[in-house]
């Protein structure tokens, strides 16, 4: 996971976003051939290039890469089972077409960075759509759905939908994502998921993924120390809420987590 770790550390990165994406996918699909899954990707731009004529617009790219993606190879959001880990994963998005809004926007915003077209995040509460953007028009896209093109209008209704939050009030919701700020919302939501799911051991590596990116946010330390403590690593448990109290002296939890490190060290004085 070196490129995603160097992604995650530093805004100015130049390793692909596909190439971190497919990285992180590793947690859930040990041994990737991330090189077989950047193929794909290769392969997909060079249909919509084809079809493409030469000095197309904007709207013609976004045509054309919706006729490929959903018409033809019929992409879709997993609505039936939204909770799948695989949903977050680029190459199991690739091999079995379905994923989630964040993820079929990586494939998206991919997709175009092959082709030279300004297609850039676009981190709605709750959703995550793409925008292409030149110096003449801009379209907001939802891969989640078919490739639908989004007004302002829609795009509100959306964040009203999802997150209650009003547009209006707030317009730069609609401003870009960074590669960063996208990687760390996917290990977030896998994050979510594994905890859901109960798999520890891969929720850890998130969390050991997303402290490298986020080494200041507490909450973080919080649940990595609660599975450490889970499974019986008492000592990187005790580091962990350690380090939570210290970023967050004022937490509402601090006084179970003062109760947890105290268990810690009545196991610890039983061992003596």
């Amino acid at each position: 996971m070196r490129r995603l770790l160097e992604a995650l550390r530093n805004e100015q990165s130049e390793t692909p976003l596909d190439v971190a994406a497919l990285e992180l996918a590793a947690i859930e699909f040990p041994g990737l051939d991330v090189s077989a899954f950047l193929n794909r990707m290769d392969a997909l731009a060079n249909q919509v290039r084809s079809d493409l004529r030469p000095g197309a617009k904007g709207l013609d790219f976004i045509k054309k890469t919706n006729e490929l993606l959903f018409d033809v190879l019929q992409f879709r959001g997993n609505e039936e089972d939204y909770y799948d880990p695989r949903n977050s994963c680029l190459n199991s998005v690739l091999t079995r077409r379905v994923g989630i809004p964040i993820s079929l926007s990586v494939l998206y915003i991919e997709l175009a960075r092959r082709l030279d077209r300004p297609v850039y995040g676009v981190g709605l509460p709750g959703h995550f759509i793409v925008a292409y953007e030149d110096r003449e028009v801009r379209y907001w896209v939802d891969p989640f759905n078919n490739g639908r093109i989004l007004s302002f209008t829609d795009c509100s209704a959306l964040a009203r939908q999802t997150a209650g939050v009003d547009l209006r009030a707030n317009p730069a919701v609609l401003s870009p994502v960074n590669k960063r700020q996208i990687l760390v919302r996917m290990l977030s939501n896998l994050k979510a998921i594994y905890l859901r799911g109960q798999a520890f051991d891969k929720a850890r590596q998130v969390l050991d993924l997303l402290i490298e990116a986020t080494p200041e946010y507490a909450e973080e330390y919080r649940h990595r120390g609660l599975i450490h403590l889970r499974q019986l690593n008492h000592r990187a448990a005790k580091a962990d809420l350690e380090t939570y109290l210290r970023l967050e002296p004022s937490a509402p939890e601090r006084e179970q987590v003062q109760k947890q490190l105290l268990l810690i060290e009545r196991w610890k004085a039983g061992l003596n």
